[in-house]
């Protein structure tokens, strides 16, 4: 999950929240979408293989 933080920059989100915090963990914070995006192409890619 990407969003848009306040500053401008993008922020990777897990997918399913953390059962002890109650809260989505960070995955890494970019510049631009694009970079979010590919980040995101890659944790997925890093997961199934």
């Amino acid at each position: 999950m990407i969003r848009k933080l306040a500053s401008g920059e993008y922020r990777i989100y897990s997918r399913h929240k953390d059962d002890e915090t109650g809260k989505r963990r960070n995955l890494g914070t970019f510049d631009t979408k694009a970079a979010a995006q590919q980040h995101e192409r890659e944790i997925q890619y890093f997961k199934h293989h």
